[in-house]
């Protein structure tokens, strides 16, 4: 059965805590320990795309961070790395990122939580924002569009766990839950893209 990628607990999640009890082995009357290595997340393939919706708007400013002066809510913290389906870092991949503002209204004149990046020589990228409404027909999300450098692009969207709507959202997919923890008004939170770099993305 395949396992959902960014939700939860998982495979990957056990077999590192599996480092914490190894597995005990006897030999010869000596007694030795062996801890498992965690399970990489392209093991499943790469990461399913989805609809872009009406309101991709191309030539965003590229920027780490979504926040602007004055903007209320919780904060979210994104992180992750963008992998190959051989379990290999994406250097130089182009992340663009939108979503909608805390009322559920996204900016469609300016560039109000818009933004691309690009990830470093180990794949990772870290993206600062601030958590994303609701509106009607939807459960809370993001989009996102990641390229590799001579790729094509996979357009996607990214869900939080524990939403009432995602499972009557006809749109949403739990490979694509994030994983997420909250400490006061913060909200940080992990999702490792992954690319197949032989059809482009």
């Amino acid at each position: 059965m395949k396992r959902q990628r960014g939700s939860g607990f998982h495979r990957r999640n056990f077999l590192a805590t599996a480092v914490a009890a190894p597995l005990i082995i006897a030999t010869g009357g000596l007694v030795s320990s062996r801890a498992l290595a965690a399970t990489p997340p392209c093991e499943d393939g790469a990461t399913p795309r989805q609809t872009p919706g009406p309101f991709y708007k191309p030539q965003s400013p590229r920027r780490t961070s979504l926040i602007d002066a004055g903007m209320k809510g919780d904060r979210l913290s994104l992180t992750g790395r963008i992998l190959s389906t051989a379990c290999q870092p994406v250097a130089g991949a182009v992340l663009d990122f939108w979503h909608c503002d805390a009322s559920g209204n996204y900016d469609n004149r300016g560039f109000r939580f818009r933004g691309h990046q690009f990830s470093d020589a180990q794949g990772m990228f870290s993206l600062e924002t601030m958590m994303p409404g609701i509106y009607p027909g939807r459960t809370r999300h993001m989009h996102v569009i990641v390229q590799a450098p001579n790729g094509r692009p996979l357009t996607t969207q990214l869900y939080f766990p524990g939403e009432g709507l995602n499972e009557r959202d006809w749109i949403f997919d739990p490979v694509l839950l994030m994983d997420v923890t909250t400490s006061g008004t913060q909200r940080n939170a992990q999702f490792d893209f992954v690319l197949d770099l032989n059809h482009g993305a």
